[in-house]
């Protein structure tokens, strides 16, 4: 028997503050209200007819094989460059020298732009795309930038980036060859930010910045889907994730509560961790009780531009996950970071970037604090390739 994949069982989004429920068929960016404040919006499915795992597009070695459980409505909108189904890989000489009976790495360094951005922006763009959007606009430390000017070239959209003037020359050039309109800004990704609010007063286009629009959120859970499609519907017992805006930390923990209700998995779920920069950690910072909000929190530049994101958006969704999934967050130097690239490519083979590198004094560190136990599955997500920041 042929088994036709599902199509999108997507049925509204909704305020992640108060619950109050929004259209998926007219352009959305958060919600914004006296109850809750400024707050995410998040795409819910309608599962009443279930959603079979055979159902699962095998064909399609992409993040799109979850169809069923993604926002585009009509496949015609898709703008793909076939993100997603990266590799699982079983860290071996690393397991053995850290005596550790299962170390993964999950490597997005394989997705189109080289980052794991390529899974929200192709998401953003395509639903974009299927609302009428012409023109989209992102403030980026580096890799997002890349992946929107990718997405919307492919779109025949056109995108403007929003970058600090600091960041290596690679991204820049990556967005200009992909035809985007650059804009550098001194300071970090929180500058880029006002100066796009800026933009946007005088400038006709949509603002796809982390969280403030629901659709790069559902890009990224599809790492969720992977993980445990990958491992044959199991789930590893502790998940380090590099976070700054922490879109993928909460998009994993959607995806994982969407496969429960959907039956596909029923193993308990992840302890996750985000790892910092010691140089911008407000995540750590609140977990400290040295803050009550990222609000007026201060960071400074890190070699692992990905992680100088002082005031993420989704601050109350970040600290949900790690509250539920009872994780923890950590912050790491950037001269550990530097040696963990090393580290990491001279026995794995793999040149990681500096976000992905921050992972591993993470997992040591708490191997020291009895955090996480040496007979545990612990599996890190690499987001992206080292190559830009040579």
């Amino acid at each position: 028997m042929v088994v036709k994949e599902k199509k999108s069982l997507v049925a509204f989004l909704q305020c992640s503050g108060c619950g109050k429920t929004y259209s998926v068929n007219e352009l959305q960016t958060f919600a914004d209200c006296d109850q809750c404040g400024k707050s995410p919006l998040v795409a819910h499915y309608d599962l009443s007819d279930g959603f079979n795992k055979d159902e699962i597009n095998q064909k399609e070695r992409s993040m799109w094989r979850y169809q069923g459980m993604l926002p585009v409505l009509d496949e015609a909108n898709i703008v793909s460059l076939g993100e997603g189904w990266t590799p699982m890989l079983l860290a071996d000489r690393l397991s053995a020298k850290y005596g550790m009976r299962e170390l993964l790495i999950k490597d997005e360094s394989a997705n189109p732009t080289g980052s794991f951005k390529a899974r929200g922006l192709s998401m953003a763009v395509s639903k974009a795309k299927e609302l009428g959007v012409e023109c989209c606009i992102v403030p980026t430390a580096g890799n997002a930038g890349g992946a929107l000017s990718a997405y919307c070239a492919k779109a025949g959209m056109r995108a403007i980036v929003v970058m600090p003037r600091h960041t290596p020359e690679a991204f820049k050039k990556e967005c200009r060859y992909f035809g985007a309109e650059l804009i550098e800004v001194d300071g970090l990704i929180s500058d880029c930010g006002k100066k796009v609010a800026e933009i946007k007063l005088t400038t006709a286009c949509f603002d796809v910045s982390t969280m403030k629009e629901p659709y790069r959120l559902e890009g990224k859970k599809t790492m969720g889907y992977e993980i445990a499609e990958q491992l044959n519907w199991r789930l590893p017992d502790v998940i380090l994730y590099p976070t700054g805006g922490g879109t993928g930390l909460i998009g994993m923990w959607k995806a994982f509560h969407e496969m429960k209700e959907l039956g596909w998995i029923t193993s308990r779920l992840p302890r996750m961790v985000a790892v910092q920069s010691a140089n911008c950690n407000p995540i750590v910072q609140i977990l400290e009780g040295k803050l009550d909000t990222v609000k007026n929190y201060k960071g400074s530049p890190t070699f692992a531009n990905g992680l100088a994101v002082p005031t993420p958006f989704a601050e109350k969704m970040i600290l949900n996950v790690l509250h539920e999934s009872k994780g923890t967050a950590i912050a790491i130097s950037d001269d550990a970071i530097k040696d963990a690239m090393k580290e990491i490519a001279s026995l794995e083979g793999l040149l990681v970037c500096p976000e992905g590198a921050a992972l591993l004094p993470a997992m040591k560190a708490l191997l020291d604090k009895g955090k996480i136990e040496r007979s545990e599955s612990v599996l890190m997500l690499n987001t992206g390739l080292a190559y830009k920041y040579l």
